[in-house]
Order: structure tokens, then C-alpha cells, then sequence
């Protein structure tokens, strides 16, 4: 049986029928490349060199699970910079994986529309005591149940250890073994499809980690050009990037094919530096609509940036690069400080009423006036993008785990103010994105945490970390990221969800998923069809949302103390269907009546959302 070459990815070793694996890897610079297999039984075979600096050979007789590594002249023997596993660890020998055998039960799934995502962001090593994919199984009814539809997966790609966030991957192929490794993560997929929720799968293009990270040993992936927090940048625009981008590409549709993942949440994008006149971003972007429309399956990119710059969401036509959506930071800052008061760091930018009402009406907050925190001006409008397009939250992975003990908003704000998060993230016309345990005020902390094996690199990520909460003037020594300790106390207390204000919280949390979803003016993504007024003293929000079908009026009540205010109402009846200070939600009791008329003056309780809808006509 004949392989064509164009058939297979240009990197990696793919198995076919027949024991038949060719083995590919990109090394411009070598002068040879020999594979060597170490099972079922050890011999090295020298590679054939092929156009633009790669090196094939294919193999008879090979079974899944055959262990190998390539021998590069001057540079030693080196596991597969494109491996699909690493069974032993970043040092260890990579492993054959057969993407053929997998019994998918999806074939039906196609993906909700890119607006009807609910997500809820998830840590796979502290999610549950047992860390791993096949332990989620059992949670996804309750998420189900919680109206979740989508799952975002912190990086799953092998990093060093058995314990790390995931941004120190460096195979980008390859499925962490400690999680349960390729086989694992395609059962929770399959399980979340059937489960009718969508998987999305964070990943690293901005840098690899420092351990294990043999790139440099195979080619010019890095460049001295530009300098990113990790060190050396992703080759992405300078000689050799060609092949370089193609790796990356082609592991944003491998993700997508072998693991029929549903989006890919691209980390950090500001720190990918790219003068191209086809950057990285739109070709990839490309690459991924070109092969959805050909699938007939909907998936989305979605990018994490702090420049507040809309070009990545804005289409190609338009001068953007046509990515689907975009994290905003600049709500959960606006939130944040209204809800804790804090000002150091970046959130000397926000705490006023003004800024969380411009998050709501436009997105980005800073979209070009002068910021104290970078002194310098900051962002630019992305007013004109539709609300689907922007993924928001009270709470994510970074801002609890980049303060110094990693505390959860729950350590921070009262229970009242927690129902009041909700209710801002839930009720906006943004995509909404929980944090895991947030749905009902899980109280461990979400620390930073890693399992490195050599004790420099363990002393520089420790002073790093110290180094790094300069600009927030927290006291203190923070927790030590290579302790088991430090992880161990990140891992959720399931049991307290049934338990006091922890069930009501989730049924807070469940309640205003379902009105989101119940509420026609609720459930579109237009920030048109919004108005919102603010107060800076008192600390009141005011917000109607509506269509031709439905109306609502939101009340916001940031101060700890009751506010008395006229309601800028339109004409009609509206009638209370959501009241978070109701004893009912364990609040201290609402002063605010069932039924609201156009120019009432009212009570809001402190902290606390109430939600109104307009009686339907005749």
C-alpha cells in the first residue's frame, strides 16, 4: 500500500493499517537524522531527506505503542518534537498513538452556534481528587444540569512532572500522561458531545516551556529578534518561519480532527510577534475556517490578548485577522474593583460605576485614553463588534491565580457580592466564562503550582513568582510552586456544593443561566439593543436589555448600603422575576416590590441584582 506523501502531516509519526508508520521530522540544518526504535526490539534507521529540511522514513511492522527517538548529529538522541505521547515524561521516548481505533459515538455533532456558549473553564489535575480525564466523567451531568455548554480545558499538552497549570507544555502534540494521555481526553470528548457540550481546548503558540523543551535541537523554531516574558520568541516571521508556522497550524487542526475538539483558546497572542504580511493568527485563522466549512463542523478560535486591540476579531476584510473571539480582561477589571475595592496593580485603572457601564455598553474599557497603570494610552474601540464575540467572567485561572496566595473571589467579597458577580457576568450580552468551583463559591485556592526536576530552574520560578507581585504590594512570601502542598490545596471540595449557602449559590447560578436562555432579550448577543445608566455614589448600576419579543430591567446595587433612586423606566408594567436579596437566595430581605411602573422611586438592598421583565401587551 502506497502512502502519498501530500495525504499526511507534514510533522510526526502517523500510524496507518498493515503496521505501517512513517516517521517525519523537520531539521533543516542537520546533516543526517537517524530514527532510532527502542521497541519491540531496539535498531536505528538512517532517515531520507526531503524538501524544505525534512526527514522521512517509512517503516513496516510497527505496532501502536512502539517507543522511538530520532538522533540528531552534534545534538544527541531527542524525543519527537511532534510526538502524540510521552507515556514516561518531556525527557523520555515518544510513542506511536493509532488515531484510527477510537469507537466516536459524535458522528452526529456539529457544535452550538459561537452565541450560545456558556463556558466553564476547568484545571484537569484539580478538578477532582483523581486528576484526571476519565475522573470528569462523572461531574458532567451536574455541569449539564447547571446549563453548561462548553468546556475549556486548561493546556493538556505534556509538560514536566505531574503537576503544572500547562503553560510549560512542550510537546504540543502530545496528551499529558498523568491526565490519562490520548485515549482519555478522547473519552471526555466523545462523553461531552454526547453530553450535548462542546470541549474547547486551551493552547500555548506564544512559547514552550523550559524543561524538556529540545525544539532548539531540531531547528530554528525560536528567534533573537523579539524577546517574550519566557525568552527567545516563536520563529513565526523570520527565515525557516514557513515550516515553523506549519507545525503550529497543523497542530491547531490535529486537535481539531484526531480529538474533534470544538474550539482552541490561543494563550497570550500579544506575546506572538509576527511582522508578516499574512500574520501567523490570519493564516491560521484561515486554515481552520477552510477546514470546518470542508468538515461541515462548526469551531471557533478564540484568543487571549491584553491590547485591547480588535483587529484579531475584526474579518480579514476589514484589515482584521478574523479570529472568532476574544478574552476582555477589561470586564472582569471593571467588576473586580467595584466588587473588592482593590487599586493596585492594573486595577488602579478601574473601581468607578463608569467603567464597569462602558464594559457593558462597548466591551474594551481602555479603547485609547491614557492608562496610570501602563502610562501610556491603551486600546481601541470594539464597539462595533458583535457581543458574541467577547468572552468575559468574574473569575478565570490568571486573575486568582497570579495574586500572591491565589485566593478565590469568594475569600474576598461577602456572599452577597458573590451573588452580585453572577448576576454582572450572567446577565450581559458577552459570552460568560465560570471558573470551576465557582458556581458555588468553592473557597481553596487556585495557587501557582509545578513539578520541575532541576533545582535552578525550581529556585528561578520561586524568586519569579516573588519578583512578579511587586506592582500589587501584597506582604507576605507566596506559596512554594514546587511544594505538593501548594497543588493539593487547589483541588475542589465537591461535598460543599450540597451544603448552606453553597447549594443556594448554585442555584443562583443555575437560575440565571435558565433565564438567559428563557428571556429572548436576555438571550441575544447584541449590544445595540442595550442601554445602561450608572451612579458613582451610590454605587448603582442600571441596565434594560430588550427585543420585540421581551424587555428587562437589571438593578446593580455595588455599595454595602441600600440605595434609594428613581428607575428610568420606559412606559408599562414590569414584573420582578429575579431578586438576589429575597431570603429565599439566604439574602437579608428585599425592599423592592413584585410589580415596578415607569418614574416609581425605589429601595435596592446593598449588593445585590434584581431582575425585571415587561409585562406583554393585551
Amino acid at each position: 500500500m502506497l502512502i502519498k506523501r501530500e495525504a499526511l502531516p507534514k510533522n510526526g509519526a502517523w500510524y496507518r493499517e498493515n503496521h505501517r508508520c512513517t516517521f517525519r521530522v523537520w531539521a533543516p540544518l542537520a546533516p543526517s537524522v537517524d530514527l532510532r526504535l527502542l521497541t519491540p526490539e531496539e535498531h536505528r534507521i538512517p532517515m531520507d531527506r526531503q524538501e524544505r529540511g525534512y526527514w522521512e522514513v517509512v517503516v513496516e511492522g510497527i505496532a501502536p505503542g512502539t517507543r522511538y527517538l530520532y538522533h540528531v548529529p552534534g545534538k544527541g538522541e531527542r524525543p519527537d518534537p511532534a510526538s502524540h505521547f510521552q507515556p514516561d515524561g518531556v525527557h523520555a521516548p515518544s510513542q506511536v498513538v493509532d488515531h484510527t481505533g477510537f469507537p466516536w459515538t459524535d458522528d452526529r455533532w456539529r457544535g452550538p452556534l459561537l452565541s450560545e456558549l456558556i463556558i466553564y473553564e476547568l484545571h484537569v489535575g484539580t478538578f477532582t481528587p483523581e486528576g484526571t480525564f476519565e475522573a470528569i466523567l462523572p461531574r458532567l451531568p451536574a455541569l449539564q444540569e447547571l446549563g453548561i455548554t462548553a468546556l475549556e480545558l486548561m493546556p493538556v499538552a505534556q509538560f514536566p512532572g505531574e503537576r503544572n497549570w500547562g503553560y510549560d507544555g512542550v510537546y504540543p502534540f502530545a496528551v499529558q500522561n498523568s491526565y490519562g494521555g490520548p485515549a482519555g481526553l478522547k473519552r471526555l470528548v466523545n462523553a461531552c458531545h454526547n453530553a450535548g457540550i462542546a470541549v474547547i481546548l486551551d493552547v500555548v503558540y506564544n512559547h514552550l516551556g523550559p524543561e524538556g523543551n529540545y525544539l532548539r535541537d531540531f531547528g530554528p523554531y525560536f528567534t533573537r529578534r523579539y524577546q517574550t516574558p519566557w525568552g527567545e520568541a516563536i520563529n513565526f516571521d523570520g527565515a525557516y518561519s514557513d515550516e515553523v508556522r506549519a507545525f503550529f497550524i497543523e497542530n491547531a487542526l490535529y486537535w481539531l480532527h484526531h480529538y474533534h475538539i470544538d474550539a482552541l483558546r490561543l494563550d497570550a497572542v500579544h506575546a506572538i510577534h509576527d511582522q508578516s504580511a499574512l500574520p501567523f493568527l490570519q493564516e491560521l485563522a484561515q486554515q481552520v475556517n477552510r477546514w470546518a466549512q470542508y468538515e461541515g463542523r462548526r469551531v471557533y478560535l478564540m484568543a487571549e490578548s491584553d491590547l485591547n486591540d480588535p483587529r484579531l476579531i475584526r474579518p480579514p476584510l476589514v484589515g482584521g485577522y478574523g479570529i472568532h473571539a476574544q478574552w476582555c480582561d477589561d470586564f472582569h477589571h471593571a467588576l473586580h474593583a467595584l466588587l473588592t475595592g482593590e487599586k493596585q496593580g492594573y486595577y488602579q485603572d478601574f473601581g468607578r460605576i463608569a467603567h464597569l457601564v462602558k464594559a457593558l455598553r462597548e466591551g474594551f474599557v481602555y479603547t485609547g485614553q491614557y492608562s496610570a497603570y501602563r502610562q501610556r494610552r491603551h486600546g481601541h474601540t470594539a464597539k462595533d463588534r458583535p457581543a458574541e464575540q467577547l468572552v468575559v467572567f468574574a473569575q478565570n485561572h490568571d486573575q486568582i491565580g497570579n495574586r500572591m496566595r491565589g485566593e478565590r473571589l469568594s475569600r474576598l467579597v461577602s456572599f452577597e457580592g458573590l451573588k452580585l458577580a453572577a448576576g454582572a457576568l450572567l446577565l450581559s450580552p458577552f459570552l460568560p466564562l465560570l471558573f470551576m468551583g465557582e458556581e458555588y463559591g468553592e473557597e481553596a485556592p487556585f495557587p501557582y503550582f509545578v513539578s520541575h526536576s532541576d533545582p535552578a530552574l525550581i529556585e528561578a520560578v520561586r524568586q519569579g513568582r516573588q519578583e512578579e507581585f511587586g506592582a500589587f504590594a501584597w506582604q507576605g512570601i507566596p506559596p512554594d510552586p514546587q511544594s505538593v502542598e501548594t497543588f493539593l490545596s487547589a483541588k475542589l471540595r465537591w461535598e460543599r456544593q450540597e451544603q448552606g449557602k453553597h447549594r443556594v449559590l448554585r442555584d443562583f447560578y443555575r437560575t440565571l443561566i435558565q433565564l438567559r436562555r428563557e428571556i429572548p432579550a436576555l438571550a441575544q448577543r447584541d449590544k445595540e439593543a442595550l442601554e445602561a445608566w450608572g451612579w458613582e455614589a451610590p454605587e448603582v448600576l442600571f441596565l434594560r436589555r430588550w427585543t420585540e419579543e421581551s424587555q428587562v430591567f437589571l438593578l446593580f446595587n455595588f455599595h454595602p448600603t441600600a440605595a434609594t433612586l428613581p428607575l428610568p423606566l420606559p412606559p408599562g408594567h414590569w414584573d420582578k422575576r429575579l431578586d438576589s436579596a429575597e431570603s429565599c437566595w439566604y439574602g437579608p430581605g428585599t425592599d423592592l416590590p413584585d410589580r415596578l411602573t415607569s418614574g416609581e422611586t425605589v429601595t435596592i438592598r446593598g449588593e445585590s441584582v434584581a431582575l425585571y421583565l415587561q409585562e406583554e401587551s393585551g
